[in-house]
C-alpha cells in the first residue's frame, strides 16, 4: 500500500488480502472490515480508489454494496468491483463472477471470472467452480472438474468445498465410494465456527456416518454430539432413541465442551440443546 494511507487503513486493506484459512469463515471477516471503517477512512479509501488502487476499489465496492457509511448502491458497488477485477484482484473477480451467475445467469462470464480468481488461489472462487461444475451450470455436468477445484479449495481450508468433498466420496461421484474419507474431510469442515455453509452440513453428515457406522465405528455419543453442535433437531431425536439418558447427557456435555473450545462467540454455546 502507498505510505499515505493511514496505518489502520492499511492494516484494514492487508487483512483482507489474507488466506480463507485464517479466519474461521471469510464472510465474518469481510462484515469486521466493514463495521470497523469510519467516515474518514472511507474518503481516504475512495480517493485511493479514484487513484486506480485496485484493493481500495474492492473495498469501496464492498462499502457501496452494504450501504454501510453511503447510501447502498448496488450498481456504484459493481462498478468499482469490476475496476478492480479488470486490474486482477482476485477477489474482486470472484465477486464479479458470482454477479454474473446470480444476477445475470451468464455462467459463460462467470467461468471466466471465477477461473481467473480460482488460478490465483482465491479458495472461494475455487469452491463455486466447484459447485457449479458438479451442478452442471457451466454446460454438462463435469465431476472430474469439479472435484479438482473442490480438492483445490478444501485443502487451502474452505469449508464449503471440504463439506462438497466428503459428499463426493461419500456418494460416490467420479472418486471411488469412501466413506472413511468422507469421514476425514466432514470432519474438517465441521471444526469451523460459526455454524455456517459446509460448517454445519459437515457436522450433520459426520453425526450420521457414527449413526450408521459407516467410514468409522458406530458411536452414538458421538453422532449425538454432533447433530447438537449442527443443531438438528431430527437427528438429535433419531440418535437419542438408542441411547441411555447417562449417555445423552455425556453427548451434551460433549458438545458443550467443544463449543467452548472452539467457537468465538458465546451465542453458539446457547444453542446447543440441553435437553
Amino acid at each position: 500500500m502507498r505510505s499515505t494511507l493511514p496505518m489502520f487503513v492499511a492494516l484494514f486493506l492487508l487483512v483482507g488480502t489474507l488466506p480463507a484459512q485464517t479466519n474461521p469463515d471469510p464472510r465474518l471477516a469481510t462484515g469486521a472490515h466493514l463495521a470497523a471503517l469510519t467516515q474518514t477512512d472511507f474518503r481516504i479509501l475512495l480517493s485511493q480508489a479514484q487513484s486506480g488502487d485496485r484493493e481500495a476499489q474492492y473495498w469501496v465496492g464492498q462499502v457501496y454494496g452494504e450501504g454501510r457509511l453511503v447510501p447502498k448502491d448496488i450498481s456504484v458497488s459493481d462498478e468499482w468491483m469490476l475496476k478492480s477485477a479488470e486490474q486482477g484482484y482476485a477477489p474482486a473477480q470472484e465477486i464479479v463472477g458470482m454477479m454474473y451467475a446470480g444476477v445475470n445467469g451468464d455462467y459463460g462470464k462467470a467461468d471466466m471470472w471465477l477461473r481467473r480468481a480460482a488460478e490465483q488461489g482465491n479458495a472461494e472462487a475455487q469452491s463455486w467452480l466447484g459447485a457449479f461444475y458438479e451442478q452442471g451450470r457451466m454446460g454438462a455436468t463435469d465431476y472430474r472438474e469439479a472435484f479438482g477445484w473442490f480438492r483445490k479449495a478444501a485443502e487451502q481450508g474452505d469449508q464449503d468445498a471440504q463439506f462438497s468433498l466428503g459428499q463426493m466420496y461419500e456418494d460416490g461421484e467420479f472418486v471411488s465410494q469412501n466413506y472413511t474419507l468422507a469421514a476425514r474431510w466432514y470432519r474438517k469442515a465441521a471444526e469451523h465456527v460459526p455454524n455456517l455453509g459446509g460448517a454445519g452440513e459437515g457436522r450433520n453428515n459426520l453425526g450420521n456416518l457414527y449413526l450408521s457406522g459407516l467410514g468409522v465405528p458406530k458411536n452414538y455419543v458421538l453422532a449425538y454430539m454432533w447433530f447438537a453442535l449442527a443443531s438438528v433437531d431430527t437427528n438429535l431425536k433419531e440418535a437419542a432413541s438408542h441411547m441411555t439418558r447417562a449417555q445423552v447427557a455425556q453427548a451434551q456435555q460433549m458438545a458443550q465442551d467443544w463449543v467452548r473450545q472452539h467457537a468465538t462467540k458465546q451465542e453458539e454455546i446457547a444453542s446447543v440443546p440441553t435437553r
